[in-house]
This record gives C-alpha cells, structure tokens and sequence, in this order.
C-alpha cells in the first residue's frame, strides 16, 4: 500500500512541478504566423519623429498582422536605421495580443519584428479555452507559434471537463 501511495504522489508531483517551475512552454495561436506580412495600424492619433525614426500611435490603437491582433493605449513604431521598415514595436497600457483562439494580457509588449517575437511583461494572463495562466514574463515565439511563460507561473488544472 505504501508503495501505490508513493507511485501515485510521485505521477502527481510530475504532473504538476512544470507549472511551478520558473518558466514553462505552452502552443499559442495558430501554427504560425506570418511575420512578413504588412503591419495595419489604426489609432486615434499619430506623432512623427524623424529625428528618433519613431512613430507613436495613441488611444484605441489596434496593430493587425495576418491573423494577429495587438491592442493597446500607446503603441510606439521603432524604425530600423539602415534600412526601411520597422524594427519593433513597443506596446503599453492595457495590452492585448489575440491570434486564434488564444489571447494574453500584459502591461507592456515589445514585438521584435525581425526575431518574430513578442515579450509581454507585467500582469501577464493567457487565456486558451477554458485555461489560464499567469506569469511575469511571457515570450511568444510568433515563427513557431509557441510560448514561454516565465516567473511566478501558476495556473489551475482541471481534473476532468465540466
């Protein structure tokens, strides 16, 4: 009998330790995205600065790539210097990224358009289905359609379907 006990809290222990862990890795949205695909922005107010390459996008500012959506307050264009395009995205205030059914929370995002990826930090909650997580940090890796949440990661299993 012992021995069924240790089996069993063993199976569980396994189970569960990932989630506690400091980062664990989770599907997000489609497959893949396409990360080459045109950048739509929308917002209710715009400022160049050609001097910094930066354009900043204020209130209600919605950025949509392929199937990718990015809400935000204040979203901020950072242009490469050598060459035309854009090098990355800074997100803040109210954050939201949705692709498929899946979609995450956060205070901040930082969206690297060249690496494909997107780090959200602050109040993270992502939301699949009927699951959720919360973390620090998480990093979404938009090329192969996963993520990585990473610290104080917590989440609560279900045992069976309700």
């Amino acid at each position: 009998m012992t021995f069924l006990r240790i089996l069993i809290c063993s199976f569980l222990l396994a189970l569960t330790s990932p989630l506690f862990a400091q980062g664990t890795q989770v599907a997000f949205g489609i497959a893949a995205q396409d990360t080459t695909a045109p950048i739509e922005v929308s917002a209710d107010e715009l400022t160049v600065n050609q001097k910094t390459s930066t354009a900043i996008f204020i209130g209600d500012v919605l950025i949509i790539q392929g199937e990718m959506r990015l809400g935000a307050a204040k979203v901020e264009v950072i242009y490469r210097e050598e060459t035309q395009g854009i090098s990355r995205l800074e997100a803040t205030g109210s954050v939201t990224l949705v692709s498929g059914a899946d979609a995450a929370e956060s205070d901040y995002a930082d969206y690297k358009v060249d690496d494909g990826t997107i780090e959200m930090t602050g109040n993270v909650l992502l939301t699949q289905d009927q699951s959720s997580l919360t973390a620090d940090r998480m990093t979404v890796d938009l090329d192969a359609g996963t993520a990585r949440m990473q610290g104080q990661v917590k989440t609560i299993l279900q045992p069976k379907e309700n």
